[in-house]
């Protein structure tokens, strides 16, 4: 496959696709094994909430493989490529108290967040498009980082 961009800027704009699949990959992953394991009083709405990063994790993790087949790199997200890359901080095995599922997943998005805007960065001169694709997505887990972090603020008094 052809690219529009020269070489060099296919690289740098397609290695940070691949290691934004990878993470975002991962990190609906964690949003499901929480979301199977989750126990406590508040149950139902991080529940519900943990769906809502792994749908979006998942719709991104789409557009990202996709913008990277669109520059004439196959995306790899092949199991063996996500467990090997991933680093993201995980749930324990087992069932997960709401407060720690809450706090793995704002570590979880914290780490992603903190990557995607390295990459950003480095997006910057080779391919204003995965630039913007990569700054819509941070838009998205800063605001999920923020409602899951909320959810762990201790009551006053």
């Amino acid at each position: 496959m052809r690219s529009t961009l020269p070489d060099e800027a296919r690289r740098v704009s397609c290695e940070a696709l691949q290691d934004t699949l990878v993470d975002l990959l991962g990190l609906s992953l964690i949003g499901k094994q929480a979301h199977w394991n989750i126990v406590g009083p508040r149950f139902r709405s991080i529940h519900l909430q943990l769906d809502e990063v792994v749908s979006a994790a998942r719709s991104f993790a789409d557009t990202v493989a996709e913008r990277s087949a669109a520059l004439g790199v196959p995306p790899d997200g092949r199991p063996e490529t996500i467990a090997k890359a991933f680093t993201l901080p995980a749930p324990k095995e087992g069932w997960v108290r709401d407060s720690d599922a809450v706090q793995v997943m704002v570590e979880s998005l914290q780490d992603a967040i903190g990557r995607l805007r390295e990459r950003i960065d480095a997006t910057e001169k080779a391919d204003l498009v995965t630039q913007d694709l990569l700054i819509s997505i941070t838009a998205e887990l800063e605001k999920q980082r923020w409602m899951f972090d909320a959810e762990n603020v201790p009551r006053e008094g």
